[in-house]
């Protein structure tokens, strides 16, 4: 029993979800996106070919990605789960009428391919890397002889996964496994599992921007993942109007080899690395170099 006169309680049969706590903070990010004209760049700049595509764009997509990340929902499905009532408001922030499902969501991921991934790193880097920045703004690290520095940061890191053992039977189909389009075997380190998945990303020390981000299965293309790093952090520089000189990419022991180091001397940028045999110390100009 209420005894205070001053309360009102109104029930109902009907169910009247809650707005969920992460709904406020994707209004925000919406309407800044809609306000820099990065929706409108999205929509018209990236294309995903697909055999059946339905009445969605990579948009509608895009939108579902930003909300996911945004809520810290655990899984998608319970993403899906808060979602739901409140869809069309989700996607009316996006400019699109219709909330995709959760089945067509996963389906769209599997079939995006590398010129609509690298569209959408283009339009990322011309929308994000000079955003509330300047040159004076960005930081750096100067020497004795007054020259200006930007310290990147390359790191690899490897996520393993625990595979449960699959029935094999003559009169069964083969298994497969969900995880064997992301994951492979690989180093796992002291990481328990059977498969790994490897993610390099290139941030800029001094704001902590993150500048790029790929991934692979397994022990990952490491060459191929560093080339993308270091055309990240040229992109970057030539924003501000610097030449690749000014950079300084620090690397783990990964990337200690002679290809690996040749990539960098070719882009140009300054490095610092450990190599992995340090066989480049036996070289006959580097005690002549200590020396001097």
């Amino acid at each position: 029993m209420i005894l205070d006169s001053c309360l009102e309680v109104h029930t109902s049969p009907c169910d009247r979800p809650s707005v969920p706590a992460w709904f406020a903070e994707v209004v925000i990010i919406a309407r800044h996106l809609a306000k820099k004209e990065v929706l409108d760049a999205f929509a018209h700049q990236v294309r995903l070919v697909r055999g059946r595509f339905g009445r969605y764009e990579p948009i509608d997509f895009l939108a579902l990605l930003i909300g996911y990340a945004i809520s810290g929902e655990r899984t998608l499905s319970d993403f899906f789960e808060r979602l739901v009532p409140f869809g069309t408001a989700f996607m009316a922030l996006f400019g699109r009428n219709c909330l995709p499902h959760r089945s067509s969501l996963s389906r769209f991921l599997a079939d995006v391919d590398r010129p609509c991934l690298e569209a959408f790193r283009t339009l990322f880097e011309q929308s994000s890397f000079a955003e509330g920045w300047s040159n004076d703004s960005i930081g750096g690290i100067w020497d004795r002889q007054g020259r200006r520095y930007l310290v990147f940061d390359v790191d690899a890191t490897r996520q393993a996964a625990r595979q449960r053992a699959l029935p094999c039977d003559p009169i069964m189909p083969s298994p497969r496994r969900r995880l064997d389009a992301v994951c492979a075997p690989g180093f796992t380190g002291r990481k328990r599992g059977e498969v790994v998945r490897t993610r390099t990303v290139a941030l800029q020390m001094h704001t902590r921007q993150w500048i790029g981000t790929y991934a692979g299965r397994g022990n990952g293309d490491y060459q191929g993942e560093l080339a993308s790093a270091l055309r990240a952090i040229t992109s970057y520089l030539r924003f501000f109007a610097f030449t690749p000189e000014v950079a300084l990419v620090r690397l783990d022991g990964q990337y200690g080899d002679s290809v690996a180091i040749t990539l960098l001397i070719d882009a140009g940028v300054h490095l610092v690395t450990r190599a992995r045999g340090y066989r480049v110390l036996e070289h006959r100009s580097v005690p002549t170099g200590a020396g001097e």
